[in-house]
């Protein structure tokens, strides 16, 4: 796969990245870039089953326990995506990525793995997943389908910080869903980044959420100097979703790729 470089390629910080480029192969990133990979969740029934051979056996007993066919479906190539992925970064066999669990529950390479470090976030909602890469900073990504009904003022004033929430208030009704709902890959995106779940509650930091203000950290209660140490970016996923990715340090690279099935 050609890498971008160069004036091709998004220079970090940069707010919106994109677009994305179709490609077959997989290159390991480089340090200072972050891969988002973009895949459709909704591959033929074939390449459904193939996936579903890749998977590990604890990952097929999930697949097993979906009632509804959709969703099990969902999980099988959001899963296969990554294995995929890590296999041709890591020269392994898909289903031989030994993929692990930190105490938070955040998805690791296990030190079986070998080969150069990598560090991977997954996300998936409707029929799209992302899957962000890279070789030396902890990355976060989240994505959304937008659904206006849960962008209501009452889940702001219980999930949102007191900045966040008054900043929704101020803008017209007619961009609050927006700003919802980049408000939460934002904040999703920092803390799967950080690795440690909820153990820091989505009230105690803030993040941008006005039209026109570039992603960023704005400010954590519980650490001054925290923001200078992330830096955010919006992603463009398609019509109808809102996406965004985090990773530590500033100046890396965002490059986004179309997964061809």
């Amino acid at each position: 796969m050609m890498q971008v470089t160069g004036e091709e390629a998004l220079s970090g910080p940069t707010q919106v990245a994109g677009p994305w480029r179709p490609a077959r192969e997989v290159c390991p990133p480089r340090a200072g870039e972050v891969h988002i990979w973009r895949a459709p969740l909704d591959p033929a029934p074939a390449r459904v089953a193939a996936l579903y051979r890749t998977l590990a056996a604890d990952e097929q007993e999930r697949a097993g326990r979906f009632c509804l066919e959709a969703p099990r479906r969902r999980f099988i190539v959001a899963r296969g995506l990554l294995r995929a992925l890590l296999s041709a970064c890591l020269g392994l066999e898909p289903e031989r990525v030994p993929i692990a669990c930190t105490a938070h529950g955040k998805p690791v390479l296990a030190s079986a793995a070998g080969g150069p470090p990598l560090h991977f976030n997954l996300a998936h909602a409707g029929e799209l997943a992302l899957v962000a890469l890279s070789a030396d900073r902890e990355v976060g990504v989240d994505l959304e389908f937008v659904r206006p009904e849960l962008a209501g003022e009452e889940i702001a004033e219980r999930f949102f910080s007191p900045s966040e929430a008054a900043a929704l208030r101020t803008l017209p009704p007619e961009a609050r869903v927006r700003a919802f709902f980049s408000c939460w890959t934002r904040k999703e995106a920092y803390l799967k980044a950080r690795g440690e779940g909820l153990s820091l509650p989505l009230d105690r930091f803030t993040v941008s959420l006005s039209p026109g203000r570039p992603a960023a950290l704005l400010d954590c209660r519980d650490d001054p100097e925290e923001a200078l140490r992330w830096t955010l970016v919006d992603l463009p996923p398609g019509p109808g979703y809102v996406g965004a990715a985090a990773a530590r340090g500033a100046g890396w690279q965002p490059l986004c790729w179309q997964w061809m099935p």
